[in-house]
């Protein structure tokens, strides 16, 4: 691939969510394997994510995220992005694994299309307890490029039972809870065991971060720095 088609591959606003909890091992996160055919980081362990859709920034919130992670999610983001990838985290969450962050509660009038199984259960999303904790620009030279931020949330944010993957699309296999002490025996990509390192710190308790890890990657050397 040269420089320029480097150069001309588009990058995709993405959010990506970290469900924790106690184990019998200590932390666990929840973890599933994308396929041998995907055509972005194929076979590998990853957390629930994906990229935005345009429907994302329209959806309500029953409870929106508190003002911290709210204003840095602004940071040198979009306007009215924020939601957006708030919005799309919880989706995506829905449909790789069936799990369920919102409350009890009715949409005013039809759901956008990608949304109409969350609204089926009678929830409406809820960013509450949502922490923004990292942020990275897939490197130049990959198939696709992704501007992902990670959201860290614990499971009891979830409503029902956190071990019920059965209404999950396809795109994730071997869904499962993965000590954060075992995590790094998977085949994981690199930016996963970078951020692993970053939530090891973070699940003991509730304070948010300094500051956001954001590596940008813009050049085929990577950078990287923190939100504040």
């Amino acid at each position: 691939m040269t420089t320029t088609e480097i150069d001309k591959t588009a990058i995709r606003d993405a959010a990506t969510i970290i469900l924790y909890r106690d184990g019998a091992e200590g932390v666990e996160v929840l973890m599933g394997q994308r396929g041998a055919s995907a055509a972005f980081m194929p076979n590998k362990f990853v957390f629930p994510g994906g990229a935005v859709d345009a429907v994302d920034a329209t959806v309500p919130f029953a409870r929106g995220p508190d003002p911290l992670c709210a204003a840095r999610l602004a940071l040198e983001s979009g306007e009215g992005m924020g939601a957006a990838l708030l919005a799309a985290a919880i989706r995506e969450l829905w449909e790789e694994t069936g799990l369920i962050l919102g409350v009890p509660g009715d949409w005013a009038g039809e759901a956008p299309r990608g949304w109409r199984g969350f609204a089926a259960t009678e929830h409406l999303p809820s960013a509450e307890g949502l922490r923004f904790v990292y942020r990275a620009i897939t490197p130049p030279g990959r198939p696709r490029r992704f501007d992902a931020r990670f959201f860290l949330a614990p499971a009891s944010r979830v409503a029902g039972d956190v071990d019920d993957f059965s209404r999950a699309e396809d795109e994730l296999s071997l869904l499962q809870w993965i000590p954060l002490s075992r995590a790094r025996s998977f085949d994981l990509p690199f930016i996963t065991e970078v951020v692993l390192g970053e939530v090891a710190a973070l699940t003991g308790h509730d304070d948010p971060p300094e500051g956001v890890p954001f590596v940008r990657n813009d050049d085929l050397v990577a950078g990287i720095r923190r939100l504040r």
